[in-house]
């Protein structure tokens, strides 16, 4: 038997319905370790906090119960720690885009039964500039407009709320110019949008970047040089069939590291959250943290 787990919950999350699930997971956790240790976000840095915590009490595991950004919170308490516990999901979130690209089941009952017959995976992280990101980072007016969904609109639109904050933008689009550095060379022009990812599923969409595997060492970077919304309508099918690399208007850069700097005043969206200022370093931390995924004991 295992020593020491610590869950670290988000009691907003799930609709607010992760308190009730809470005893569960305390249960299906009291078979499998010695001691179960709860922590209880009250706000931004908590969980950060709570993983360092538990990185240096050297607990054996950390289980994150929230949204992306909870287990974003959570991976940078972890990263580049001595003493690293295995992480684990139990997704509550709007899009869940980490647990989907490890195939954790969505549904948080059924994750959580997951860890009575878990396996372990490696998977990389991001670090740009002094902060971690597990999924995606991105630059752009788009990017930004991500900051103005309310918790009542992912509750009531999940995914789509992103989209549809982000298509209102389009009435004043701007292009921006930007310098970006990777391992191949150097790209400049101008963008309406940079993103780059590091699992298949971004923003609920699992077929964005269909090559992209949570441990392959890349940022998978896409840099889209035109946007209106007939090219949307025409990028569309591309993006459901997995081809929006190989569109005209995007370039596309599979990198371990980014360097990208521009003359706009701009925030990185990291993770679906307000992350650096512009410019940024960008790397990739290979198989850095071992997580908890579906399999045999």
């Amino acid at each position: 038997m295992s020593k020491k787990v610590m869950v670290i919950i988000n009691p907003s999350s799930g609709k607010e319905k992760a308190g009730e699930i809470l005893p569960n997971v305390e249960k299906v956790l009291g078979d499998i370790y010695e001691q179960v240790v709860v922590r209880k976000t009250k706000g931004e840095g908590d969980a950060s906090r709570f993983a360092k915590e538990a990185c240096e009490g050297k607990y054996d595991a950390v289980i994150s119960m929230g949204g992306d950004g909870t287990v974003n919170e959570t991976v940078n308490g972890l990263a580049e720690q001595e003493h690293r516990p295995i992480l684990g999901i139990i997704p509550l979130g709007t899009v869940n885009d980490f647990a989907r690209a490890l195939n954790i089941p969505l549904d948080p009952i059924k994750a959580m039964e997951m860890y009575t017959k878990s396996a372990v995976k490696e998977a990389d992280i991001g670090k740009i500039n002094n902060r971690y990101f597990m999924n995606v980072l991105a630059v752009g007016a788009i990017a930004e407009a991500t900051y103005n969904v309310s918790v009542e609109q992912k509750t009531r639109l999940g995914s789509l709320s992103y989209f549809l904050e982000g298509a209102k933008t389009l009435v004043k689009k701007t292009p921006f110019p930007i310098t970006v550095e990777h391992d191949h060379g150097r790209w400049t022009g101008e963008t309406y949008l940079l993103f780059a990812t590091m699992t298949h599923s971004v923003g609920g969409f699992e077929q964005l970047a269909p090559e992209a595997e949570v441990n392959d060492g890349k940022l998978h970077t896409f840099i889209i040089k035109s946007l209106s919304i007939p090219l949307i309508l025409k990028i569309i099918p591309s993006l459901i069939k997995g081809e929006i690399k190989n569109h005209e208007e995007i370039e596309y850069i599979p990198t371990s590291k980014l360097h990208v700097s521009t003359s706009e005043d701009l925030i990185v969206n990291m993770d679906g959250e307000r992350g650096s200022e512009m410019p940024f370093q960008a790397e990739v931390l290979h198989n850095h943290l071992r997580l908890f995924v579906p399999g045999a004991s």
